[in-house]
């Protein structure tokens, strides 16, 4: 196994010390070719500001690498007046940091700057040939500087590539986020309207019977109250949640996903909303479905899951006469997972008017008041993203009551 070179890994330590011995080993070789101190000194000196200028910060980029291609410009303009020269090479480890310092300014200095370091980077690295002996000029001028030419020209090419591939990482950095917080939009939606609409559900039933003369007892009161208590306190509960996955993005949202016990998740749900009546729910699972050892991917148990309590939440708010409430979960024979919510109520006129209209709203969780909800639009996009379909709109078979269906596929899913 290939070891990770993290940051403050010692192994990468050991690699960054060695390579800077060896950038300095060179510099200092290179100095001592011109077989004068003064020279040698100033020749390395260029040449660790060159280099160095390679591995500042961004923000300390542009000065430290505008004071190094002065130094080695100023240093070349010197050494034409000079008599001891270097007789092999004017500085190739000069040169290529002057030339990595042109790509690195395309990449990451603004437009005015990077195009200002480019010119002067390239003009230093020009004048790098103008350090070897008069009698060297000639092979300079047919072959150096057209080599040092399109080593510019390459070097430009390679910081725009290196800037376009930052713009795109950067751009699909922002989507993952924009997508994360649709998904935490959507799951704040989902935790806190459950609850909340079961608040609401039971304090309208007191309500209501106290509006016809027929207060509730002492002990249902009293049994009511601590429904709506414990929803409060579950809603609560959801919004801390969700608000400590927001402060630790590292964690992720795995603490906001359902148990791998898809039947007791489900049953929950049931138990929950037939708790806050009038209407009994139950569930219909398959067997091979139940228990935590099912062998359902996480996202599929999710989308289910999701797909139940969004159903139920909306039939809370929008069903009308609900009696009972049908929650079926099953593999198809056609490899999907078949998710169904169906109830026995009256479905609200102006989801009935959309869906005979041929429009989305039957899908998108309108509100009574006629502004567009999220919930189902939700559904229908997790849904979506995993390759299934989804529905919902009144019975297909003619008698009342609303039906919500999820077709997830399975795959290569074996019970």
């Amino acid at each position: 196994m290939i070891p990770t070179l993290l940051p403050s890994s010692p192994l990468r330590r050991a690699l960054s010390a060695m390579a800077a011995v060896l950038v300095f080993a060179l510099l200092v070789a290179e100095g001592a070719a011109t077989g004068y101190v003064p020279t040698a000194v100033a020749t390395v000196a260029t040449g660790a500001l060159c280099v160095g200028a390679l591995v500042v910060p961004v923000g300390r980029f542009p000065v430290a690498a505008a004071v190094a291609v002065a130094a080695s410009g100023a240093l070349s303009v010197v050494t034409v007046q000079l008599t001891h020269r270097p007789e092999v090479t004017p500085g190739a480890a000069e040169l290529t940091a002057l030339l990595l310092l042109v790509a690195r300014a395309v990449r990451t200095a603004r437009p005015a700057s990077a195009a200002a370091l480019s010119a002067a980077g390239g003009l230093a690295a020009g004048l790098l040939p103008l350090r070897l002996p008069r009698a060297e000029y000639v092979n300079l001028t047919e072959f150096g500087e057209a080599v040092i030419f399109f080593s510019l020209v390459l070097a430009v090419l390679l910081g725009l590539f290196l800037r376009l591939l930052d713009t795109v990482r950067a751009r699909e950095r922002e989507a993952d986020r924009q997508a994360q917080r649709l998904e935490y939009a959507r799951e704040l939606h989902d935790f806190v309207a459950h609850h909340v609409t079961a608040m609401v559900a039971q304090t309208k039933a007191v309500r209501y019977a106290s509006a016809l003369g027929h207060a509730p007892a002492p002990d249902d009161l009293d049994r009511m109250l601590a429904g709506i208590e414990r929803a409060g306190s579950q809603a609560i509960e959801s919004m801390r949640d969700m608000v400590s996955v927001l402060r630790a993005p590292g964690e992720g949202p795995a603490a906001t996903r359902p148990a791998g016990d898809l039947d007791g998740e489900l049953r929950s749900l049931t138990e929950e909303f037939t708790a806050a009546g009038p209407a009994t729910a139950e569930v219909s699972l398959a067997p091979e479905l139940t228990g935590a050892r099912h062998g359902l991917r996480p996202e599929l148990t999710t989308a289910a899951h999701r797909v139940v309590r969004e159903s139920l939440t909306n039939i809370r708010k929008h069903g009308e006469g609900v009696r009972w409430v049908t929650v079926d979960v099953r593999p198809s024979p056609g490899g999907t997972l078949t998710v169904t919510v169906t109830d026995d109520g009256r479905a609200p006129a102006h989801a009935t008017a959309a869906r005979a209209a041929g429009t989305a709203a039957t899908a998108d969780g309108s509100e009574a008041s006629g502004r567009p909800g999220f919930g189902l639009t939700g559904l229908a996009e997790r849904v979506g993203t995993l390759g299934g379909t989804f529905t919902a709109g009144p019975r297909e078979d003619g008698t009342a009551g609303w039906r919500v269906a999820a077709e997830l596929p399975l795959e290569s899913w074996k019970p």
